[in-house]
């Protein structure tokens, strides 16, 4: 099977700036398996040492996410996308801060500016 497999941004150049790479497999493992066999500069990126997909690396089959699936055993068809999506960590700090207005219009829904506002 055919697959397109979605390369984020911080990893193309390591798969020759492509932002889709087709590969064949039928199973999830077995297109990233390719997909680390014509690149094999991601592999480090994508892989434990151990062979394990790394914990912060999220694999998306269409809108699924894989681990929720069958992880590296999820079948495929042809024409199939998976979106490798890392994980994003990290916090806010004082020149983030803002103030929203609450829904009520009342007091800021919070100082980190996070919430969500209906209208």
């Amino acid at each position: 099977m055919n697959v397109n497999v979605v390369i984020p941004t911080p990893l193309r150049q390591y798969a020759g700036g492509q932002k889709t790479v087709t590969v064949s497999g039928a199973t999830v493992g077995q297109a990233l398996e390719a997909l680390t066999t014509a690149h094999p500069d991601l592999r480090r990126h994508l892989f434990s040492e151990g062979g394990q997909l790394r914990s912060f690396v999220n694999v998306y089959l269409g809108d699924e996410d894989v681990r929720y699936l069958r992880q590296d055993a999820t079948p495929l068809t042809d024409g199939a996308t998976l979106s490798i999506v890392p994980s994003v960590a990290g916090g806010v700090n004082e020149h983030m801060r803002c103030s929203l207005p609450s829904r009520s219009g009342g007091a800021p829904v919070n100082g980190w500016g996070v919430g969500v506002i209906s209208r």
